[in-house]
């Protein structure tokens, strides 16, 4: 149970969402506490998550396994759309918000923003990949 791959991917995803957090708090010095479920931003907690998962099937399944090979796959397909569809629905998101904003800067009234962080630029795909892998090996080894 220890070492069920569940459990290394979800406390993998919290402790990059705790990084996030306190990467905030030491730049902007100020608590921000919806750092710790947000989407977006340096690295991906999805990245690190899935990745995490991938490194302990392959360490108690073996890395020849169809499991291995399954979960690889998936986790490359998540990763592949926090760098791509995700992030792009975040950049119509940043330009549905300036338009929003210059319709309504004469009438005094915004309305709701869209979120902006959505997705990730690969080298935040990247990082959380790698922070995966190296938590992955760190909890088995």
């Amino acid at each position: 149970m220890a070492s069920a791959p569940y459990l290394v991917a979800l406390t993998a995803g919290f402790f990059v969402q705790v990084v996030k957090f306190v990467a905030y708090l030491v730049s902007r010095r100020q608590v921000n506490f919806t750092r710790l479920v947000a989407t977006g931003g340096m690295p991906s907690s999805h990245s690190a998550s899935v990745a995490a998962l991938t490194t302990s099937v392959g360490f108690l399944e073996g890395t020849a396994s169809t499991l291995f090979g399954v979960t690889l796959f998936f986790s490359l397909v998540i990763m592949y759309d926090a760098a791509g569809l995700r992030r792009a629905a975040g950049l119509q998101a940043r330009v549905l918000n300036r338009i929003v904003q210059d319709h309504y800067t004469h009438r005094g009234h915004i309305g709701e923003r869209l979120s902006e962080l959505l997705g990730h630029t690969p080298i935040e795909v990247l990082v959380g990949a790698l922070a995966g892998v190296g938590y992955g090996l760190i909890w088995y080894v």
